[in-house]
């Protein structure tokens, strides 16, 4: 991998200050099961609702999730940090062990869904724009599930921390 410039290690330090939900996003089908730990995704519109999820396109996910067409983002709640850390591949679990665990509705919708996410987004990927290494993904979002007080994993100064959610009156 070649030395960063100081402008791209300047960029990355101010993004390391860009507090960011943190997701898995996951899909399967004719092409197969992967999953993968994401921080930049973001709504873009209601009208249709739709996503958008940034992908390294060197990641092994990134063409499986294209392949596919058909994703769910989970967003991970305060006590997931686990999940997001396999999906990472920082615990070098293989992929289909990933999807082994009671916590995964892997029937329902035809790609993985994580039964207690805090909100997971399933839809199709309509568009797709290559910018430098990465992918930006449309995704029109089909079907919407939440789940209230899980509380939120975010991803900040290069670490994750869990957020709570408040009591309600």
């Amino acid at each position: 991998m070649p030395e960063l410039t100081p402008a791209q290690r300047d960029f990355r330090a101010a993004m390391a200050n860009l507090s960011a939900a943190v997701n898995v996003v996951t899909t399967d089908g004719d092409h197969g099961l992967a999953g993968m730990t994401v921080s930049a995704a973001c709504s873009v519109t209601d009208s249709p609702p739709t996503v958008l999820v940034c992908v390294n396109r060197s990641s092994r996910s990134h063409d499986v999730l294209v392949a596919n067409g058909r994703i769910c983002v989970n967003v991970l709640g305060a006590d997931q940090e686990d999940l997001a850390m396999h999906f990472a591949g920082a615990t070098k679990v293989p992929t289909a062990q990933r999807f082994t665990a009671d916590c995964w509705d892997l029937d329902s919708e035809g790609v993985p869904v994580l039964r207690d996410a805090p909100a997971s987004l399933i839809g199709r990927i309509t568009a797709e724009r290559a910018q430098g290494s990465h992918s930006v993904m449309f995704v029109e979002v089909d079907k919407v599930m939440t789940r209230e007080d899980s509380g939120a994993l975010v991803y900040f100064q290069r670490r994750f921390h869990s957020l709570t959610a408040p009591l309600s009156a």
